[in-house]
């Protein structure tokens, strides 16, 4: 039997756990994409409310108001407004959190005036008995005309009381909590006359906000009813003290703070992790746990991978038909993919790590703290939300830059974001690492690898920092900025919210890359186990010829596949190039996954997989195994100390994502952006790369 589906949309501000209620809710019953036209991230969830009902639950951007200062906050009110939306909630369910109840309900009685029903979740119900808190929840039902759940997402507490709710939506009023008409009577009695079928809110909304609704009508609005700026922004201030009036006395009544009674630690934290000293060394210290524990505690899921993957390769070469498709799977399909599946333990735990800092409460503070260095440099304070998330993927922390409203700060933002060290960095950077540094400890305790590792996170932002300090001089725009920073509550991390944030985006990682991985491996084994006729066709014979007298048949059999990877299609790209990368200390082989790695990052260990996997015959041989073992024609190794750290250059500088190009692309509505973005940081790293090496040689 179908299921009733009712469309639900989750609102709140930021970190009042609107994420934990729709993990809840919907625990991995979610979906995640774009919404159409823009690339602001939206996710969709679904919750049996009963036998017969079941809800799709929309979790809309994080909003303080419907005053409107972004693209994310402009989406929010666009849906709630146009009921031919696919996406109108039947209900609105608006989360808040106990500490900051008086702010939280001025995002609260502005949807209430739309007349959706409207639901208040009161969250973080656990921290009321700490805070000394107390709540008349009938009171505020009554005067807030609504129903309300009290909850503790974390603790899993009032989540089945919000689906009853949602299920008897049709109960709660649509009363709105203020008369709108009462900030001007005048002006809003010749607005409803005008327009006496529809709602007197939206038409305020559509006036003060540049939101797409009514567009037949927006003419007529404009020039009948057009104030000026100055205006417009003295009643929207005058509506939202009224609105601050009516939950003051609200609250009065309804909610109770014996401070006596509160046993509150977060003020003494804050003044030791937000200290103008101790502070930064915390922040460091905890860095270097992070990357000293990506090497350490990966090393051995990820030498499991490895040697599995090497194993099945080897495998299926020696148990499948002989022949072009077992070549391909053996060869191709398996070395590329596992290129990129040995690195889902330190993805893992990257993700991890910052899914922690957030949940905790502490990154809000490390946002805090860098506002102080960043506003040195150009950068607002909100500029610091990018440059951390950078250190996942570039892609959405390009996309939250879109909550700076100064068009030149969001601009150099945007432009310096992929310095940040990603997540499609860590793979090239972890097999590189291994292999030119030894994996010693410095003072007894610090390891060399994860030091070398948190030097280049450093170097990165350190980049990001000084591009924006030229940015800033040769942008020539006139422009003012504040800087708002929310210091939530200290909290124990949730695992359930840690865990679907780890699962989901390193799935999206290992999905989104293995894509590219797999279409390139296919192509990269092709172009390497075919060539010209003349050379590649009489292989066997050429090199049989000039090594006749070898009696060493595997040794013979070595230089015949050696010979044909050469002089295939892909050893003659590779060669073609070499001139261009000799000096800085990489061979054909390193350039084409240079080249290849522009698709994204990561495909340059596919790719190297991929390539050396071609005609190989060694049993078992892992692709770190593979790399440490190649070498020039004197004898040297190819992945030695001054083409490692060449190589480590390169890609800490180079745009090397073709996706991030076309993010920025759309961010700026400009070409001219990202052509400046990849000339630059290519030019940059190739200078970088070619004066490590030649120093290092």
């Amino acid at each position: 039997m179908a299921l009733n589906n009712l469309k639900v949309a989750l609102i709140g501000n930021p970190n009042t756990g609107k994420t934990s209620v729709f993990n809840q809710l919907t625990g991995l019953r979610q979906q995640v994409g774009n919404y159409p036209g823009i690339t602001v991230e939206k996710k969709n969830g679904f919750c049996k409310l009963s036998n017969t009902v079941k809800a799709t639950i929309l979790d809309l951007p994080g909003t303080y108001s419907l005053n409107a200062s972004s693209i994310d906050e402009n989406l929010v009110i666009e849906l709630l407004l146009n009921k031919n939306d696919e996406n109108f909630p039947d209900v609105a369910v608006v989360v808040t959190e106990v500490e900051n109840l008086k702010r939280n309900l001025l995002l609260f009685t502005q949807i209430k005036d739309l007349e959706i029903p409207t639901i208040l979740v009161i969250n973080m119900s656990d921290r009321m008995a700490v805070k000394g808190i107390d709540l008349d929840i009938p009171f505020l039902e009554k005067e807030l005309k609504t129903k309300i759940a009290l909850v503790s997402s974390r603790k899993n507490i009032g989540i089945d009381e919000i689906k009853n709710l949602i299920l008897n939506y049709q109960s709660i009023s649509t009363e709105p909590c203020l008369n709108a008409s009462s900030i001007d009577v005048d002006y809003f009695d010749k607005l409803r006359r005008a327009f006496p079928k529809q709602l007197l809110y939206k038409l305020w909304l559509v006036i003060t906000q540049d939101v797409n609704f009514l567009n037949l009508e927006r003419n007529e609005i404009e020039s009948n009813f057009t104030k000026s700026k100055a205006d417009l922004k003295r009643l929207q201030q005058k509506e939202t003290i009224k609105r601050y009036q009516f939950i003051n006395d609200t609250l009065k009544i309804g909610q109770k703070i014996d401070v006596t009674k509160a046993t509150d630690i977060r003020a003494k934290l804050d003044r030791i992790l937000s200290h103008k000293f101790f502070g930064y060394i915390i922040f460091f210290g905890i860095l270097l746990l992070i990357f000293q524990s990506i090497f350490n505690w990966s090393s051995l899921p990820m030498d499991f991978i490895d040697t599995t993957f090497a194993n099945f390769a080897f495998y299926s070469k020696t148990n499948l038909p002989p022949g072009e498709l077992t070549n391909l799977i053996s060869e191709g399909i398996i070395p590329g993919i596992g290129g990129i599946i040995i690195f889902v333990p330190q993805i893992a735990f990257l993700f991890l790590f910052i899914s922690v800092l957030e949940e905790s409460g502490y990154m809000s503070r490390v946002v805090f703290l860098m506002d102080k260095i960043m506003r040195r440099y150009g950068l607002s304070g909100k500029s610091v939300v990018p440059l951390i998330s950078g250190t996942a993927c570039a892609i959405p922390a390009i996309m939250s830059a879109r909550n700076i409203e100064n068009w030149k700060e969001r601009l150099i933002t945007i432009l310096v974001t992929p310095f940040t060290t990603c997540s499609a960095r860590l793979p090239v950077y972890a097999i590189l690492i291994s292999l030119i540094i030894p994996n010693k400890k410095f003072l007894g305790f610090f390891g060399l690898q994860g030091l070398t590792l948190m030097t280049l996170y450093f170097l990165g932002f350190f980049m990001a920092v000084i591009s924006a300090v030229i940015l800033n001089k040769i942008l020539k725009f006139k422009t003012k900025s504040y800087f708002v920073v929310e210091m939530p509550s200290y909290k124990i991390p949730l695992f359930k919210n840690v865990a679907i944030n780890v699962i989901e985006k390193t799935k999206a990682f290992v999905f989104g890359a293995g894509k590219i991985i797999l279409a390139i491996s296919i192509i990269l084994w092709f172009l390497g186990s075919h060539g010209p006729k003349s050379t590649f066709g009489n292989a066997q014979k050429i090199v049989t010829e000039k090594y006749q007298n070898n009696t060493d048949i595997k040794a013979t059999e070595n230089q015949i596949n050696s010979y044909k990877l050469e002089h295939s299609y892909i050893g003659i790209i590779g060669k073609s190039i070499e001139p261009v990368i000799k000096p800085l200390g990489y061979d054909w082989k390193i350039g084409i996954a240079v080249v290849t790695s522009f698709a994204a990052r990561e495909v340059f260990v596919g790719t190297l997989a991929t390539i050396y996997s071609v005609g190989n015959n060694d049993d078992e041989v892992t692709i770190k195994n593979k790399m440490a073992s190649e070498v020039y024609t004197d004898g040297t190794k190819i992945f030695n100390l001054a083409t490692g750290v060449s190589l480590l250059l390169f890609y800490a500088f180079a745009m090397q994502c073709a996706s991030t190009l076309a993010i920025v692309k759309k961010e700026t509505n400009s070409w001219k952006w990202p052509m400046i973005q990849l000339i630059f940081m290519s030019g940059l790293a190739y200078i970088v790369a070619l004066t490590a090496y030649q120093i290092l040689k």
